[in-house]
């Protein structure tokens, strides 16, 4: 099956050289979108440069303005062709290689697959907790682009994979758990450590009532 590979990136060239390069030490044959999220000049100068490294195999799209993680990942569902689309944070570092194999394996075995990576579970507010929806961690995952249009989009938000997963559990898709962490690093740092989540008041609020939930519902709750 023939997978794609997407990145975002947005002010943080020197992440996006490093993900981009030990990415392509193991995989230098996989198409890569890099999504530019309206960055400044320097940023888009480090990716007209990956794009020069791996001319006709990385690909950069620029965006004029910060549209935000999740929209970004939504436009990049209808920027490739492949099926299968994998896509990794600017703040991740290949370690090895294999991921992309075992991954499409089970895509390969299973047509109802739509996500997989590293599973989590998030309260209604995107939140990790004991109890809610099942969702697959955005810094490593891939995804059925074809299954993906038939379902709520990416949005802008702490969690922006949450509505689009939440439908794909409706709809009975399923989901596949990767050990990514033997494949790949996360150092967590990234775009929104250095700028936020851009979510205004609405990002606050959430917080704040996931804070007062914490502090008012019993422990053993989660």
């Amino acid at each position: 099956m023939t997978v794609a590979a997407v990145t975002v990136h947005y002010q943080t060239p020197d992440m996006l050289r490093l993900a981009v390069e030990s990415f392509r030490k193991y995989y230098p044959a996989v198409p890569l979108l890099i999504i530019d999220n309206g960055s400044d000049e320097a940023g888009r100068h480090a990716v007209r440069e990956l794009e020069a490294q791996h001319s006709g195999l990385t690909r950069g799209l620029y965006l004029t303005e910060n549209i935000f993680h999740g929209p970004a990942m939504h436009r990049a569902m209808s920027e490739v062709a492949e099926d299968l689309v994998f896509f990794f944070d600017t703040d991740t570092e290949m370690l090895q290689g294999g991921l992309l194999k075992t991954m499409a394996s089970l895509f390969e075995q299973d047509p109802l697959l739509y996500a997989a990576g590293k599973m989590a579970v998030v309260n209604a507010r995107g939140f990790h907790a004991a109890e809610g929806t099942t969702i697959i961690q955005t810094p490593s995952m891939m995804m059925r682009r074809s299954l993906y249009h038939q379902l709520p989009s990416f949005e802008h938000r702490g969690m922006p994979t949450l509505a689009n997963f939440a439908a794909a559990h409706r709809m009975k898709y399923h989901f596949a758990d990767v050990a990514v962490e033997q494949y790949i690093r996360h150092d967590g740092r990234g775009t929104a450590g250095k700028f936020g989540y851009g979510l205004g008041l609405r990002g606050k609020i959430e917080f704040v009532i996931e804070k007062l939930t914490r502090i008012i519902v019993p422990k053993n709750k989660y």
